[in-house]
């Protein structure tokens, strides 16, 4: 009788367990098709943005890292995006990495700030760039304005 009862309770673990596989299964579907749609979004965008500043390659834009480079460029700051490429190496190194995303924050809002500025917009709309959803319809804004 209690091995009977033992197997009874293995078989609800077993479907415990698929269940709780396909639930992951699926966010991680989900996230990965949000996260190529932002990177492809974020591409399209700091290359309409390159080649409305005459920036060239605009194609840089499609290249993990190196679109960091463009990036730096289009506001003529390209020690930045080589600063922002390094320092992208260095985060995945413990505790340095923390000091890494800070410094990476504030020069990646300098430089939409500087975006903004030969855009024609306030110089302030870089620092809405830590704003999520907001950050993305300013992206949109200094793509496709005139």
């Amino acid at each position: 009788m209690a091995m009977y009862l033992q197997n009874i309770s293995q078989v609800g673990a077993g479907a415990e367990a698929a269940g709780f596989f396909a639930s992951m299964t699926t966010m991680i579907l989900v996230f990965g098709i949000i996260g190529i749609a932002l990177y492809v979004y974020s591409a399209i965008v700091l290359m309409t943005i390159a080649k409305k500043t005459k920036t060239e390659p605009a194609w840089l834009a499609w290249i993990p890292i190196a679109n960091l480079y463009l990036f730096g460029k289009i506001p003529k700051q390209e020690n930045l995006g080589i600063a922002l490429i390094v320092l992208s190496v260095l985060s995945i190194i413990p505790i340095i990495g923390a000091l890494t995303g800070i410094a990476s924050l504030v020069i990646m809002i300098y430089l939409w700030c500087k975006i903004a500025v030969i855009r024609g917009k306030p110089e302030w709309w870089g620092f809405l760039m830590i704003i999520p959803i907001v950050n993305l319809v300013i992206m949109g804004i200094l793509a496709w304005s005139d």
